[in-house]
Protein backbone atom coordinates (compact mmCIF):
# COMPACT_ATOMS: atom_id res chain seq x y z
CA UNK A 1 0.00 0.00 0.00
CA UNK A 2 1.15 3.74 -1.08
CA UNK A 3 0.13 6.41 1.00
CA UNK A 4 -0.18 10.27 -0.43
CA UNK A 5 0.54 13.21 1.03
CA UNK A 6 -0.23 16.47 -0.50
CA UNK A 7 0.35 19.93 0.80
CA UNK A 8 -1.75 22.41 0.52
CA UNK A 9 -1.14 26.26 0.45
CA UNK A 10 -2.91 29.49 0.93
CA UNK A 11 -2.83 32.90 -0.05
CA UNK A 12 -4.06 35.58 1.99
CA UNK A 13 -6.09 33.69 4.21
CA UNK A 14 -7.89 31.55 1.65
CA UNK A 15 -7.05 28.40 0.05
CA UNK A 16 -5.69 28.14 -3.45
CA UNK A 17 -7.42 26.48 -6.33
CA UNK A 18 -3.87 24.29 -6.66
CA UNK A 19 -4.08 22.75 -3.47
CA UNK A 20 -7.52 20.95 -4.38
CA UNK A 21 -6.21 20.52 -7.69
CA UNK A 22 -3.23 18.24 -6.24
CA UNK A 23 -5.60 16.80 -4.00
CA UNK A 24 -7.56 15.46 -6.48
CA UNK A 25 -4.56 14.05 -8.48
CA UNK A 26 -3.25 12.36 -5.28
CA UNK A 27 -6.69 10.51 -4.75
CA UNK A 28 -6.26 9.09 -8.09
CA UNK A 29 -2.66 7.98 -7.15
CA UNK A 30 -3.68 6.85 -4.20
CA UNK A 31 -6.84 4.99 -5.67
CA UNK A 32 -4.28 2.97 -8.32
CA UNK A 33 -1.98 1.98 -5.38
CA UNK A 34 -4.68 0.95 -2.81
CA UNK A 35 -3.30 3.83 -0.57
CA UNK A 36 -4.88 7.13 1.26
CA UNK A 37 -4.27 10.54 0.59
CA UNK A 38 -3.50 12.77 3.95
CA UNK A 39 -3.34 16.58 2.98
CA UNK A 40 -0.62 19.18 5.27
CA UNK A 41 -1.64 22.68 5.46
CA UNK A 42 0.51 25.15 7.27
CA UNK A 43 -0.67 28.60 8.91
CA UNK A 44 -2.66 29.70 11.12
CA UNK A 45 -6.53 28.81 11.41
CA UNK A 46 -6.16 26.60 8.34
CA UNK A 47 -8.05 24.18 10.14
CA UNK A 48 -11.35 25.44 8.68
CA UNK A 49 -10.38 24.17 5.18
CA UNK A 50 -10.11 20.44 6.16
CA UNK A 51 -13.39 20.07 4.64
CA UNK A 52 -12.88 21.76 1.64
CA UNK A 53 -10.19 19.01 0.96
CA UNK A 54 -11.86 16.11 2.13
CA UNK A 55 -14.71 16.52 -0.21
CA UNK A 56 -11.95 16.50 -3.32
CA UNK A 57 -10.38 13.21 -1.97
CA UNK A 58 -8.59 13.67 1.28
CA UNK A 59 -8.68 11.30 3.82
CA UNK A 60 -7.14 12.98 6.39
CA UNK A 61 -5.86 16.86 6.99
CA UNK A 62 -3.43 17.32 9.10
CA UNK A 63 -2.74 21.45 10.51
CA UNK A 64 0.71 22.91 11.45
CA UNK A 65 0.20 26.16 12.80
CA UNK A 66 2.72 28.44 12.05
CA UNK A 67 3.59 32.04 11.09
CA UNK A 68 4.66 34.07 8.15
CA UNK A 69 6.32 31.38 5.58
CA UNK A 70 9.97 30.78 5.43
CA UNK A 71 11.60 28.52 3.04
CA UNK A 72 13.67 26.84 5.88
CA UNK A 73 10.76 26.37 8.66
CA UNK A 74 8.51 24.74 5.79
CA UNK A 75 10.98 22.22 4.58
CA UNK A 76 11.53 21.19 8.22
CA UNK A 77 7.41 20.82 8.93
CA UNK A 78 7.01 18.99 6.08
CA UNK A 79 9.81 16.59 6.35
CA UNK A 80 8.66 15.87 9.97
CA UNK A 81 4.93 15.22 8.70
CA UNK A 82 6.79 13.02 6.00
CA UNK A 83 8.86 11.05 8.20
CA UNK A 84 5.87 10.87 10.69
CA UNK A 85 3.26 9.99 8.08
CA UNK A 86 5.12 7.56 5.79
CA UNK A 87 4.36 8.52 2.16
CA UNK A 88 5.57 7.06 -0.70
CA UNK A 89 4.44 9.50 -2.75
CA UNK A 90 4.27 13.69 -2.37
CA UNK A 91 2.80 16.44 -4.52
CA UNK A 92 3.72 19.80 -4.11
CA UNK A 93 2.24 23.23 -5.54
CA UNK A 94 4.94 23.76 -7.91
CA UNK A 95 4.49 27.97 -7.08
CA UNK A 96 7.37 30.39 -5.75
CA UNK A 97 6.67 28.68 -2.29
CA UNK A 98 6.64 25.02 -3.31
CA UNK A 99 9.65 25.60 -5.46
CA UNK A 100 11.59 26.92 -2.56
CA UNK A 101 11.01 24.64 -0.13
CA UNK A 102 10.66 21.29 -1.91
CA UNK A 103 14.09 20.45 -2.55
CA UNK A 104 15.20 21.18 0.96
CA UNK A 105 12.36 18.33 1.65
CA UNK A 106 13.72 16.13 -0.74
CA UNK A 107 16.96 16.71 0.52
CA UNK A 108 15.71 16.08 4.18
CA UNK A 109 13.96 13.13 3.32
CA UNK A 110 16.01 11.25 1.08
CA UNK A 111 13.45 11.39 -1.51
CA UNK A 112 13.98 12.00 -5.38
CA UNK A 113 12.11 14.68 -7.05
CA UNK A 114 10.59 15.86 -10.51
CA UNK A 115 9.42 18.97 -10.76
CA UNK A 116 6.79 20.97 -13.05
CA UNK A 117 4.48 18.13 -13.77
CA UNK A 118 1.61 18.51 -15.63
CA UNK A 119 0.45 14.80 -16.09
CA UNK A 120 0.67 12.11 -13.77
CA UNK A 121 -0.48 8.51 -13.90
CA UNK A 122 0.56 4.94 -12.58
CA UNK A 123 2.58 2.68 -14.01
CA UNK A 124 3.94 -0.59 -12.40
CA UNK A 125 3.12 0.77 -9.43
CA UNK A 126 5.51 4.07 -9.52
CA UNK A 127 4.21 7.66 -10.43
CA UNK A 128 4.70 8.79 -13.65
CA UNK A 129 5.31 12.59 -13.99
CA UNK A 130 5.20 13.94 -18.04
CA UNK A 131 6.75 17.17 -17.86
CA UNK A 132 8.15 19.90 -20.34
CA UNK A 133 11.76 19.61 -21.36
CA UNK A 134 14.14 21.45 -23.92
CA UNK A 135 12.13 24.75 -22.98
CA UNK A 136 8.39 23.28 -23.65
CA UNK A 137 9.40 21.83 -27.22
CA UNK A 138 8.86 18.52 -26.04
CA UNK A 139 7.32 16.25 -22.94
CA UNK A 140 8.61 14.01 -21.54
CA UNK A 141 8.04 11.10 -18.59
CA UNK A 142 10.03 10.16 -15.43
CA UNK A 143 9.62 7.90 -12.67
CA UNK A 144 11.47 8.19 -9.49
CA UNK A 145 13.05 5.35 -8.12
CA UNK A 146 13.95 5.80 -4.18
CA UNK A 147 11.06 4.58 -2.32
CA UNK A 148 10.04 8.56 -1.27
CA UNK A 149 8.91 10.68 -4.58
CA UNK A 150 8.23 14.32 -4.33
CA UNK A 151 6.46 15.83 -7.32
CA UNK A 152 5.78 19.53 -8.13
CA UNK A 153 2.84 20.20 -10.09
CA UNK A 154 1.79 23.11 -12.16
CA UNK A 155 -1.12 24.94 -11.39
CA UNK A 156 -3.71 24.53 -13.82
CA UNK A 157 -2.70 20.96 -15.11
CA UNK A 158 -5.02 18.75 -12.89
CA UNK A 159 -8.85 18.74 -12.59
CA UNK A 160 -10.31 19.16 -9.35
CA UNK A 161 -12.70 16.12 -8.95
CA UNK A 162 -15.27 15.70 -5.87
CA UNK A 163 -14.42 12.42 -4.49
CA UNK A 164 -15.38 12.78 -0.90
CA UNK A 165 -13.05 11.53 1.50
CA UNK A 166 -13.38 11.53 5.00
CA UNK A 167 -11.58 14.97 5.78
CA UNK A 168 -10.61 14.25 9.06
CA UNK A 169 -8.77 17.46 10.44
CA UNK A 170 -5.52 16.12 13.22
CA UNK A 171 -3.15 18.82 14.16
CA UNK A 172 0.57 18.58 14.20
CA UNK A 173 3.67 20.17 15.97
CA UNK A 174 6.62 18.73 13.78
CA UNK A 175 9.90 20.76 14.75
CA UNK A 176 10.23 24.07 12.76
CA UNK A 177 13.59 24.16 13.81
CA UNK A 178 15.83 26.80 14.17
CA UNK A 179 16.00 29.15 10.31
CA UNK A 180 19.19 30.40 9.57
CA UNK A 181 17.26 33.44 7.35
CA UNK A 182 14.49 35.57 8.31
CA UNK A 183 12.03 37.52 6.19
CA UNK A 184 12.58 41.08 7.88
CA UNK A 185 10.19 42.69 5.31
CA UNK A 186 8.67 42.17 1.96
CA UNK A 187 8.27 45.04 -1.08
CA UNK A 188 5.56 43.59 -3.66
CA UNK A 189 5.31 44.98 -6.71
CA UNK A 190 1.37 45.95 -7.78
CA UNK A 191 1.31 42.84 -10.07
CA UNK A 192 -1.94 41.46 -11.79
CA UNK A 193 -5.29 41.81 -10.50
CA UNK A 194 -5.45 37.83 -11.07
CA UNK A 195 -2.25 36.32 -10.34
CA UNK A 196 -0.45 34.85 -14.05
CA UNK A 197 0.60 31.42 -12.45
CA UNK A 198 -2.56 30.21 -11.13
CA UNK A 199 -5.25 31.94 -13.76
CA UNK A 200 -7.36 29.95 -15.66
CA UNK A 201 -7.70 32.40 -18.37
CA UNK A 202 -5.38 35.13 -19.62
CA UNK A 203 -5.25 37.82 -21.74
CA UNK A 204 -1.92 38.87 -23.23
CA UNK A 205 -0.45 40.92 -25.48
CA UNK A 206 2.75 41.56 -28.17
CA UNK A 207 4.46 43.76 -29.56
CA UNK A 208 1.10 44.23 -31.77
CA UNK A 209 -0.77 46.63 -29.43
CA UNK A 210 2.11 49.27 -30.56
CA UNK A 211 2.28 51.08 -27.08
CA UNK A 212 1.49 51.16 -23.38
CA UNK A 213 -1.26 53.35 -24.07
CA UNK A 214 -3.17 50.54 -25.55
CA UNK A 215 -3.09 48.23 -22.41
CA UNK A 216 -6.45 49.64 -21.99
CA UNK A 217 -7.94 47.45 -24.52
CA UNK A 218 -6.67 44.32 -23.42
CA UNK A 219 -7.60 44.96 -19.53
CA UNK A 220 -10.97 45.57 -20.02
CA UNK A 221 -11.73 42.03 -21.69
CA UNK A 222 -9.36 40.69 -18.96
CA UNK A 223 -11.49 42.09 -16.56
CA UNK A 224 -14.63 40.74 -18.35
CA UNK A 225 -13.66 37.46 -18.23
CA UNK A 226 -12.27 37.47 -14.66
CA UNK A 227 -8.64 37.04 -16.55
CA UNK A 228 -5.02 37.85 -15.37
CA UNK A 229 -3.43 40.65 -17.88
CA UNK A 230 -0.19 38.72 -19.85
CA UNK A 231 2.54 40.23 -21.97
CA UNK A 232 5.43 38.95 -24.62
CA UNK A 233 8.85 39.76 -23.49
CA UNK A 234 8.45 42.15 -26.56
CA UNK A 235 6.42 44.11 -24.89
CA UNK A 236 7.89 44.36 -21.99
CA UNK A 237 11.65 45.29 -22.97
CA UNK A 238 9.80 48.12 -25.01
CA UNK A 239 8.82 49.26 -21.66
CA UNK A 240 5.34 48.91 -22.01
CA UNK A 241 4.30 47.02 -18.91
CA UNK A 242 6.28 46.01 -15.65
CA UNK A 243 8.00 42.31 -16.22
CA UNK A 244 5.63 40.53 -13.74
CA UNK A 245 3.02 40.40 -16.55
CA UNK A 246 5.86 38.51 -18.68
CA UNK A 247 4.78 35.31 -19.95
CA UNK A 248 7.48 32.83 -21.74
CA UNK A 249 11.27 31.03 -21.22
CA UNK A 250 12.32 34.13 -19.48
CA UNK A 251 8.96 34.78 -17.70
CA UNK A 252 6.18 33.32 -16.25
CA UNK A 253 5.38 29.48 -17.25
CA UNK A 254 1.62 29.23 -17.64
CA UNK A 255 -0.79 26.81 -17.95
CA UNK A 256 -4.74 28.80 -18.10
CA UNK A 257 -7.79 26.67 -19.28
CA UNK A 258 -7.69 29.72 -22.09
CA UNK A 259 -4.62 31.74 -23.69
CA UNK A 260 -5.74 34.63 -25.56
CA UNK A 261 -2.62 35.88 -27.49
CA UNK A 262 -3.39 39.27 -29.07
CA UNK A 263 -0.75 40.81 -31.23
CA UNK A 264 1.98 38.22 -30.63
CA UNK A 265 3.93 36.39 -33.54
CA UNK A 266 4.63 33.36 -31.69
CA UNK A 267 8.34 32.90 -30.56
CA UNK A 268 9.59 29.75 -29.57
CA UNK A 269 10.28 31.60 -26.27
CA UNK A 270 6.82 31.90 -25.69
CA UNK A 271 5.27 29.25 -26.86
CA UNK A 272 7.63 27.60 -24.01
CA UNK A 273 5.77 30.13 -21.51
CA UNK A 274 2.37 28.96 -22.55
CA UNK A 275 2.37 26.19 -24.44
CA UNK A 276 0.90 23.76 -22.32
CA UNK A 277 -2.47 25.89 -22.43
CA UNK A 278 -6.13 24.11 -22.79
CA UNK A 279 -7.03 26.09 -25.60
CA UNK A 280 -5.32 29.06 -27.25
CA UNK A 281 -6.79 31.71 -29.15
CA UNK A 282 -4.18 33.82 -31.67
CA UNK A 283 -5.47 37.32 -32.29
CA UNK A 284 -3.07 38.84 -35.53
CA UNK A 285 -3.45 40.56 -38.52
CA UNK A 286 -0.77 38.71 -39.93
CA UNK A 287 -1.89 35.02 -41.10
CA UNK A 288 1.64 33.26 -41.00
CA UNK A 289 2.70 34.45 -37.95
CA UNK A 290 3.89 31.02 -36.04
CA UNK A 291 1.41 31.58 -32.97
CA UNK A 292 -1.87 30.19 -35.64
CA UNK A 293 0.53 26.81 -35.57
CA UNK A 294 -0.44 26.33 -31.97
CA UNK A 295 -3.57 27.85 -31.40
CA UNK A 296 -7.28 26.34 -31.18
CA UNK A 297 -9.05 29.33 -32.66
CA UNK A 298 -7.20 32.19 -34.93
CA UNK A 299 -8.47 35.38 -35.79
CA UNK A 300 -6.51 37.21 -38.87
CA UNK A 301 -7.52 40.88 -38.15
CA UNK A 302 -6.55 44.15 -36.16
CA UNK A 303 -6.40 43.08 -32.70
CA UNK A 304 -7.81 47.25 -32.33
CA UNK A 305 -10.91 45.79 -33.79
CA UNK A 306 -11.05 42.37 -32.72
CA UNK A 307 -10.70 42.78 -29.06
CA UNK A 308 -13.15 45.47 -28.37
CA UNK A 309 -15.58 43.62 -30.41
CA UNK A 310 -15.41 40.58 -28.20
CA UNK A 311 -15.66 42.60 -24.98
CA UNK A 312 -18.32 43.49 -25.87
CA UNK A 313 -19.97 40.38 -27.04
CA UNK A 314 -18.61 38.73 -23.57
CA UNK A 315 -20.38 41.78 -22.12
CA UNK A 316 -23.94 40.97 -23.04
CA UNK A 317 -23.56 36.71 -22.01
CA UNK A 318 -21.78 37.73 -19.06
CA UNK A 319 -23.48 40.66 -17.82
Amino acid sequence: MSNVLIVGELKNGELKKISKEITSAGRKIADALGGKVTALLIGSGVEKFAGDLGAVGADSVVTVNAGDFNAETWANLVAGVIKEKNPSVVLVPHTSQGKDYSPRVAVKVGAGIIADAVGLSVDGGKVVAKKPIYSGKAYGNFKVTSPIAIFTVRPNSQEVVQKAGAGAAEAASPSAGDAKVKIVSSDLSGGNKVQLAEASIIVSGGRGIKGPENWPILQGLADILGAALGASRAAVDAGWISHSHQVGQTGKTVSPNCYIACGISGAIQHLAGMGSSKYIVAINKDGDAPIFKVATYGVVGDLFEVVPALTDEFKKVLG
